[in-house]
């Protein structure tokens, strides 16, 4: 089947990726860009560079900007699907949804309207484990905004590995905080994966609440 990936450049849209691409045909990514940095919906955080993962990956991306304002934000996100139906033919979305129910009724409402098969692969799985398979697969992914106590500004740009897990599970035992950042706690950056050709290297970044990358460059692998 034909699939597009609604794509935010973070860890759960790319494990998505990696775990349909082998039964399904991914022939596009489509990313919402929000005005709106407290988005109900979408992932804000270095949103932009889904254009460079997408060349890095290969394959072609949708890109529609939003405002961002709750609920209208899903008329935007219809349109996106019916120009990536339009354009790619695709039968089914994938999302990296894993346990908001939020996200996951409202993608559900806009496919059932289009009829497009919503695939979400990761949904209601541990987010421990989820994480130990993205860093076991050779995921390299950072941190790029924290939202929640007791996060602060020295977990930005930081790697998130065996180590770092640790400390995630650490913290959900003493604050409750869902260490996949479900709850909005934290949000990434994937730099490489194993279905990039090639790798993003960041050139200049800037601290201002979030790890906002500034300049990037694509080198081999």
């Amino acid at each position: 089947m034909k699939v597009g990936v609604l794509f935010t450049g973070g860890k759960d849209s790319c494990l998505a990726f990696k775990k349909v691409v082998q039964t399904h045909e991914i022939v596009c990514l489509i990313t919402l860009i929000s005005k709106n940095k407290e988005s109900y919906m979408f992932h804000v955080p270095n949103i932009e560079l889904t254009k460079i993962q997408a060349e890095a990956i290969g394959l072609p991306l949708i890109q529609k900007i939003t405002e961002g304002e709750k609920e209208k934000e899903l008329e935007d996100l219809k349109e996106v699907l019916i120009e990536a139906k339009e354009k790619f033919k695709i039968e089914g979305i994938v999302t990296g949804a894993i346990a908001s129910n939020y996200q996951k009724r409202r993608i559900e409402k806009v496919c059932k309207e289009l009829e497009l098969k919503c695939i979400n692969p990761l949904w209601n799985e541990d987010q421990i484990k989820l994480l130990e398979e993205v860093v076991e697969s050779n995921f390299k992914f950072i941190i790029t905004g924290v939202f929640a106590f007791p996060l602060d500004e020295s977990f930005l740009g930081k790697e998130i590995n065996r180590e770092m897990i640790e400390k995630l599970k650490e913290l959900r035992k003493r604050y409750k905080i869902n260490p996949a950042g479900e709850g909005g706690e934290i949000e990434t950056t994937v730099l490489d994966a194993p279905f990039f050709k090639k790798r993003i290297e960041v050139k200049y970044k800037n601290y201002s609440g979030t790890f906002e990358i500034k300049s990037v460059k694509l080198v081999e692998k």
